[in-house]
């Protein structure tokens, strides 16, 4: 007689601002149309009994993830947690004049892992690294914030023995392959459906498929 195994219930959680919000507040599904929703419904097909959700809020800061992390991602309990988040740490100093330093980054996110850590502690998490499309000058000069809070990002990603999702190597492959940046992300820093699908290939290939 053959014994079948009850697959495992995964939770997998996205948190982060706009880029993983993607309009899930006003979507009944709470998924939103982005990366989140692409990767839901591959679950959907390949991992049905996985839970997907989405808390991406737009406008968000790592100040604001952590303010809201409990409710927000640690009481979900989840197997895996994705934080995408940093942009907005970098480009509102240049369109609201909010100075996010870089050790004032570095702390919060560090705070936000460690709670992972004494919280959820066999959770595997995945640090995606936000990127900036070069549309123009204006959103060049948003490197010269953002390009410190990567570094800092990447370094605590190799602390802990999290993954990453680079999203500056996928624009670069993107770039080579023939999109252009508005093709990528139309402002710039929001995906355009086919940024949000090379998002979500990005990450199928770092966690699994």
């Amino acid at each position: 007689m053959t014994v079948t195994t009850a697959p495992s219930c995964r939770t997998l959680l996205f948190i982060g601002d706009s880029i993983t919000d993607a309009g899930r507040r006003e979507d009944p599904e709470q998924l939103g149309h982005g990366y989140v929703r692409l990767l839901a419904e591959h679950f959907a097909a390949h991992e049905p009994t996985a839970t997907v959700i989405n808390r991406g809020i737009g406008g968000d800061k790592v100040a604001d993830l952590e303010a809201r992390f409990g409710p927000d991602c640690l009481e979900h309990a989840p197997d895996l947690v994705t934080i995408y988040v940093g942009v907005n740490d970098s480009w509102h100093r240049f369109t609201r004049g909010e100075h996010v330093t870089e050790e004032s980054f570095e702390q919060g996110y560090r705070r936000l892992l460690a709670q992972l850590a004494a919280t959820v502690p066999g959770a595997s998490v995945l640090m995606i690294i936000p990127f900036v499309a070069d549309i123009d000058q204006e959103r060049v000069q948003i490197h010269s914030d953002l390009d410190g809070k990567v570094a800092i990002i990447r370094r605590l990603a190799q602390e802990h023995g999290h993954r990453i999702v680079d999203l500056e190597q996928v624009l670069a492959t993107a770039l080579a392959a023939g999109h252009t940046p508005q093709s990528v992300a139309d402002d710039g820093v929001h995906p355009t459906p086919p940024g949000h699908r090379l998002i979500a290939d990005a990450w199928l290939d770092v966690a699994g498929r």
